[in-house]
């Protein structure tokens, strides 16, 4: 292996390597405070409900800052309203939880597909017109709800999103009922180690039969980086079977990340995105519709926004006008500590998601040490401007 591959490769990790580091570093500390671990059961289920809508937003963010640089300022506003919405359907108006969801997909999609036409077709600078969203889509919650927090959300319609597979009633005491738990956890991570052992095999088979020429350092990184996945995956899955089990919303979670890193990498809509990132002028001289990749990146915005609603009044069991305040901020951030670039064209949802994780165990890690809120966003501050900083110097090293 050259010294510019060895290179290649470590960029291309450096961000996972990040993430252990920071686990690590946690843990030691949190042990050495006698405060308990960052692995405990309860705590690793804790990051996956906590950070779901994180996740989801940052999938839908990557995809704005991909065209350009661009973010979405007014996702957090639209959780509020979607999540307005839906309390005031299914609360107030009894409406069938399966039509308000519907409707709430709906109203997503019209306000990203409103906010893409203004930003896509009249050039309106995408700032501009999602901090105007911010503020109309904020005030349009407050009306609905008329300022009063509603909930709680019927039963059948929280365990589609707050439950956990296999639905147990309680915390598991009983023996028998905790091996089950544990077993059909390790069952679904098995079966998902399986689904991505057959992709990988069938997209190695794929490059071969195209006449893609890879070393065999390649192949074997591929083989080992699918080998740790899978073991990261069951040991995932050991930990969530110790307390309550797989919960719902990692199954929504693996399904968009699923949609959107297959959509981004392997279809031609998808590669798109990188070249308008990459140099607008150029890809719309190619002949890509860089107008209709704008609006689809904000469209889709809205529809992810609607998710992490429905999401987080799940699992908070209410709907409140002051919900999603600063949830924009977590997914910009996600999407720049994950690798992104602040000029677009660069970035992956793989990377989106591992960001969102880092900072979901900073908060976690900061809340068991003892640190307050104050102190957590100066932390989270200086990360965010150290990732952005990173970028930016490597983008004048290459140019150099």
């Amino acid at each position: 292996m050259k010294k510019n591959e060895v290179a290649g490769v470590f960029k291309k990790y450096t961000m996972l390597l990040a993430l252990v580091a920071i686990m690590v570093i946690f843990e030691f500390l949190i042990n050495f405070m006698n405060k308990g671990s960052l692995f405990h059961p309860t705590n690793v289920s804790n990051i996956i409900g906590q950070n779901g809508y994180v996740v989801v937003l940052a999938t839908g963010m990557l995809l704005c800052i991909l065209t350009g640089g661009n973010i979405d300022l007014s996702v957090g506003s639209i959780v509020a309203l979607v999540g307005a919405l839906a309390g005031k359907l299914m609360i107030t108006f009894q409406v069938n939880i399966f039509v308000t969801m519907a409707i709430c997909l709906f109203t997503g999609i019209v306000i990203g597909a409103f906010q893409g036409a203004l930003i896509a077709y009249l050039r309106i600078p995408a700032f501009i017109v999602t901090l105007a969203g911010m503020l109309i889509f904020r005030g349009i919650s407050w009306v609905i709800l008329q300022g009063v927090t509603l909930g709680p959300f019927p039963a059948e319609y929280r365990k589609y999103f707050n439950s956990f597979i296999p639905a147990i009633d309680g915390l598991a005491t009983d023996p028998k009922t905790k091996a089950f738990v544990l077993t059909t956890s390790l069952i679904i991570s098995v079966v998902a180690c399986a689904v991505i052992i057959v992709i990988q095999g069938l997209t190695m088979i794929s490059r071969s039969r195209k006449g893609y020429n890879d070393e065999p350092w390649q192949k074997w990184l591929k083989i080992i980086m699918t080998g740790i996945t899978c073991a990261a995956i069951m040991l995932l899955s050991w930990r969530l079977g110790l307390n309550k089990g797989m919960p719902v919303v990692l199954i929504w979670i693996a399904v968009v990340v699923g949609i959107y890193a297959y959509f981004t990498a392997k279809t031609v809509p998808g590669r798109h995105f990188y070249a308008m990132g990459g140099n607008e002028k150029a890809a719309k001289l190619s002949g890509v519709n860089t107008d209709r990749i704008l609006f689809g990146a904000y469209t889709n915005m809205g529809l992810l926004s609607a998710v992490a609603a429905l999401m987080c009044v799940a699992r908070f069991d209410s709907a409140a006008p002051s919900a999603g305040t600063g949830y924009e901020l977590d997914a910009i951030a996600a999407c720049y500590v994950g690798g992104a670039s602040a000029y677009g064209g660069t970035g992956t949802v793989g990377g989106a998601v591992i960001g969102a994780i880092f900072m979901g165990v900073m908060n976690n890690g900061m809340s068991i040490l003892g640190l307050g809120p104050d102190w957590q966003r100066i932390v989270k501050g200086f990360v965010l401007l150290l990732f952005v900083a990173i970028d930016v110097l490597s983008r004048r090293s290459k140019r150099a």
